[in-house]
């Protein structure tokens, strides 16, 4: 199986990992036409700037179902990733009814104005690791039959979706794929704890800042260099198969602490760093270790980046950043 596509739609275009996957798929050459839906402007100046006339950008709110019918309806894809959601862990806890009532709604309109169109595009919707919660040791790596057990708002906001969309696949027959995508690295999005610290040893080498702060260093998770992320992200639309769940992450483990460390080991100057008790969510995943084999199986994935190299690109990368 190897799908060939026309016309692709991201939602959430403008964000860290709808402005990476824009990229990806135009560097791909191929003569796909993308079009993306944002509400912020996010990267939307970057992408227009970089790559002109290639994107039609819609700006919309996903929780205007009509409005989202007419666009759907002018676009007529034939594959979509539905990346948009407020992604921001930390914040769910501090804003758990903007997170939930967002996060739930433009999910169900989307699917909703598929099946009411009845168009129906390979449909790639990208859930997270999140939704599995603080799993058991014993249970490790965590394989997709896990059981669902979310432990924060967003992730439960994400359960909503990913359910949400096996319903839709197996009751209304939608051409749907879910992803669920572990840590991965993103210079663009500093709401994550390794692009934070990259960001903060950017700004202590500039000297605008002084000491890094950071929240929980003891969670020990596998990690997957954001090109990689993008690339999986493509081959489950071209090869993943319809109604199947997979998780997608890397093959390195190692601790928060250990990934700080790294670093700090390939910074410019000297780091100190401290704790910061408003970092601190409260309650946290201690182990997140991915079993990716299906889907390496069904598409030949698999990770080409070594993780040195992630880490150094992505300091880089928040170098000329911020």
């Amino acid at each position: 199986m190897n799908r060939s596509f026309k016309k692709c739609l991201i939602t959430g275009i403008t964000g860290s990992g709808g402005s990476y996957l824009a990229e990806y798929i135009l560097k791909k050459g191929s003569n796909i036409k993308i079009s993306g839906l944002y509400r912020s402007n996010g990267y939307l100046n970057f992408l227009k700037k970089k790559y002109k006339k290639k994107i039609i950008f819609y700006k919309i709110d996903l929780r205007n179902f009509s409005k989202l019918k007419r666009i759907l309806k002018i676009i007529n894809p034939d594959l979509i990733y539905h990346l948009a959601s407020n992604a921001d862990v930390k914040m769910s806890f501090d804003e758990p009814i903007n997170c939930t009532v967002n996060n739930t709604i433009i999910t169900v309109n989307l699917l909703e104005a598929l099946r009411s169109l009845k168009i129906n595009p390979i449909t790639i919707i990208c859930s997270t690791s999140e939704v599995y919660g603080a799993v058991n040791k014993k249970d490790l790596p965590i394989n997709e039959k896990q059981n669902i057990s979310a432990i924060n708002p967003y992730a439960v906001s994400k359960v909503f979706q990913d359910l949400l969309s096996q319903v839709y696949q197996k009751s209304f027959h939608l051409n749907i794929i879910i992803t669920r995508m572990f840590s991965y690295t993103n210079a663009r999005r500093d709401n994550l704890f390794q692009t934070s610290f990259a960001k903060q040893i950017a700004q202590i080498e500039k000297g605008s800042l002084k000491i890094l702060k950071h929240g929980n260093l003891n969670s020990v998770r596998t990690f997957l260099d954001i090109q990689d992320a993008v690339e999986a992200y493509w081959l489950a639309a071209k090869k993943g198969k319809i109604g199947e769940i997979y998780n997608i992450g890397g093959d390195k483990v190692i601790s928060v602490n250990n990934f700080l460390k790294l670093l700090i080991k390939h910074a410019k100057v000297k780091i100190n760093y401290i704790a910061d008790s408003k970092l601190f969510r409260p309650k946290d995943i201690v182990l997140q270790i991915p079993d990716v084999r299906k889907f390496k199986r069904h598409t030949g994935w698999k990770p080409k980046i070594k993780f040195d190299d992630t880490v150094k690109k992505l300091l880089e990368e928040c170098r000329r950043i911020y």
